[in-house]
């Protein structure tokens, strides 16, 4: 192809030329941090963050936390824990020994502490038995038996039960030690740091010796050699393999296994603790089968365990000897007024009065729990039952059960009518009667018409009562017999005359010993004398009685209350001499009462149900006055009969009468005196018929 051909420059315009550009400017390259390219090219290097990292740095940082705050908690636990040297030191307050009348022991409260042994100078079986049956790895683990912890785990989960316990005797010191049974994380934690500086600052002998010598081994003894002597009237230095068994099988529940208080279950406790040893090699394989005997008796009287059912007696005059006690640092001696005598044949007339059930009564019909007091004259309490079976129930049915009165109040409407001068010979109607709306009725409504005060209390009849209360002001009885020491809340409405109050045997029967005494009152008592084991007195007891009711009107009542024995509704509790007394039923037959006087001795007893169910055909006239009439028969045995003031031959209704039929009740009127000069023969006609 041809070329084409390039214009001339002439004839032609010519093209400008393009303009000559000028040179550009070269810049300064920017200067390179060399650090900071560095980092970059480690940042493109380096991965991204993941979830994972992030987890296992907190977890880290709280791990660390964890443990600072574990180690400040630790810290604050270990600088509270108690003083070693202090805690160790063995220390009691003062022991009371309790003695009867004659002087024989009867109990001893307080914390019993023999001597301090070690473990080098005890028999190898005594420290031996302890350590099978309490913590066998003992002399391997470091104060906790982390073995022995995972195996109480497993048996427990696989049992679902809680079977086993995990407490070394290093862990069961410390808790002794700290002085407290809470249950809580904060006392295992302290007890765990205890126990692992208790493993720091002794060896095991020390540690056990330590052990053996605080804790408690059950009937108030503290420390091996004080139960050695308190169960077998030795030292634990001379306890044999049978009885350091006995000991060691106490520490699981003392209260339980003590050897004087369940001797069954002491035993079948002590083999287990054999055939621990016998496991361990510390006893022959046949020991647990050979038989044995435990043995009850004590070469130091203080130390005998009591018996029978004083200790209703032992707990109630320690509670009055316990503000002797205060502040005093050593052991004293309380001479009390118990009688032993009197006190077994007390507990025999009681079992026996709740064993005899009469024929055709079930047990429903039928008391199941009694009480008796009896006190002489001046308030001196010889004998006292609180109920069935203190081992069963420690409750003092005899001084803290207030039980409804019944007719054993009506005395005090007599004596504070007495008082206000009618006489035993005076007459009161008896008839129906009202206060207000209250109509109350006589037993089996039975009414004899105008009768004196004398019958109308022996047959303990309830309308002479209420008109007698009416008459004379109801709050007068009252007082009377805050005068004579009951101080139980009685009620201030009309039916306080016919016993709608309540109160405890002790105050009933200590207000009826005034009687005795002449009108006397003086607060019933069972601490004589309180002395130091080296002799000195620290407290006697002197005689504070009151003049409640003057001698004369002592006498008029009694006069009517030998009545109620001789003849009336007591009649049931004749004795071979002088005797006075009043019965009483509470409402539906729930309480029934006895009270009655000798010229030597006063007693009182009540029966029922602890739960204030009905008995019924209960009355006071039944099991409470056969169970009086056998004690005071068996306490006055061989006692020459002392005349009784005012009770000789109360005049008697000599032929029975039909009750006059049942008038409409009138409203409570002004009972009638009748002139001293005037006679009256009606006391010459029988009308017995009265339960109460």
């Amino acid at each position: 192809m041809a070329k084409p051909k390039k214009r001339s420059g002439g004839g032609g315009r010519k093209t400008p030329a393009a303009p000559r550009r000028k040179p550009a400017t070269k810049r300064p390259a920017p200067k390179v941090d060399p650090e900071r390219v560095a980092e970059a090219k480690n940042a493109e290097r380096r991965p991204r963050r993941s979830w994972r990292g992030a987890i296992f740095r907190f977890v880290l940082l709280a791990a660390i936390w964890g443990f600072v705050a574990l180690g400040a908690i630790a810290a604050y636990f270990y600088l509270t824990l108690p003083d070693l040297e202090q805690a160790t030191r063995l220390e009691r307050g003062p022991t009371a020994a309790l003695l009867a009348r004659d002087g024989a022991f009867l109990a001893s409260y307080g914390e019993l502490r023999g001597q301090m042994v070690t473990v080098a100078e005890l028999p190898a079986h005594v420290p031996r038995a302890v350590v099978a049956i309490e913590d066998k790895r003992f002399y391997e683990h470091g104060g906790i038996d982390l073995w022995g912890v995972a195996r109480a785990a497993v048996v427990n989960i696989t049992t679902g039960e809680l079977r086993q316990g995990a407490s070394t005797i290093t862990q069961q010191l410390a808790r002794n030690l700290l002085l407290t049974r809470e249950r809580s994380w904060t006392r295992k934690a302290r007890e765990a740091l205890l126990a692992l500086e208790l493993e720091r600052r002794f060896d095991k002998d020390q540690i056990l010796t330590i052990y053996l010598n605080r804790v408690y081994f059950g009937g108030g003894a503290y420390g091996i050699d004080a139960a050695a002597r308190r169960f077998f009237g030795k030292p634990a230095r001379k306890a044999n393999l049978w009885e350091a068994a006995l000991m060691a099988g106490s520490l699981k529940a003392p209260s339980r296994l003590a050897p004087d208080r369940n001797p069954e279950a002491a035993a079948a406790r002590a083999r287990l603790v054999l055939r621990a040893m016998a496991a361990e090699g510390y006893a022959p394989p046949d020991a647990a089968d050979r038989p044995r005997a435990i043995a009850a008796s004590a070469a130091n009287a203080l130390t005998a365990p009591i018996a029978g059912d004083a200790r209703y007696f032992a707990d109630w005059s320690l509670d009055q000897a316990a503000g002797l006690m205060a502040g005093l640092d050593r052991d004293v001696l309380v001479e009390t007024t118990l009688d032993l005598n009197l006190q077994r044949f007390a507990e025999q007339a009681v079992a026996d009065g709740l064993a005899r059930r009469l024929k055709g009564k079930t047990s429903g019909d039928w008391p199941s729990q009694a009480a008796l007091i009896a006190m002489t004259p001046d308030g001196a309490v010889r004998a006292m039952v609180g109920g069935r079976d203190y081992v069963k129930s420690q409750f003092n049915r005899a001084t803290q059960a207030r039980r409804q009165l019944g007719s054993v109040f009506k005395p005090f409407v007599y004596m504070a009518a007495v008082e206000a001068g009618w006489r035993p010979d005076d007459l009161v109607e008896d008839a129906p009667v009202s206060v207000g709306k209250w109509r109350p009725r006589n037993f089996r409504n039975r009414y004899y018409g105008r009768v004196t005060l004398r019958e109308a209390l022996a047959r303990s009849l309830n309308a002479p009562a209420v008109r007698l209360a009416e008459d004379i002001g109801r709050g007068r009885a009252v007082v009377l017999a805050r005068r004579l020491g009951v101080a139980s809340p009685l009620p201030d409405g009309p039916s306080v005359s016919l016993g709608a109050g309540a109160a405890t045997l002790l105050e009933i029967t200590g207000a009826y010993a005034a009687l005795a005494a002449g009108g006397a009152y003086t607060p019933p008592y069972g601490v004589r004398q309180v002395r130091s084991r080296d002799g000195e007195t620290l407290y006697r007891h002197g005689l504070d009685a009151t003049r409640a009711l003057s001698a004369a009107d002592a006498r008029r009542m009694t006069n009517m209350l030998a009545a109620a024995v001789a003849w009336g509704s007591g009649k049931g509790a004749q004795l071979d001499r002088d005797a006075a007394g009043k019965t009483g039923t509470s409402q539906k037959g729930r309480d029934a009462w006895f009270v009655g006087y000798t010229a030597d001795l006063i007693a009182g007893v009540w029966v029922g149900h602890d739960d204030d169910r009905p008995i019924k055909g209960l009355t006071g006239g039944g099991a409470p006055a056969r169970i009086w009439q056998a004690f005071m028969e068996a306490a006055h045995n061989g006692l020459p009969r002392r005349p009784l003031a005012g009770a000789a031959d109360p005049p008697e209704p000599a032929s029975a009468r039909a009750p006059k039929p049942q008038p409409k009740a009138e409203a409570a009127r002004p009972a009638e005196k009748r002139p001293r000069f005037e006679l009256d023969f009606r006391f010459l006609e029988d009308r017995g018929d009265t339960a109460d």
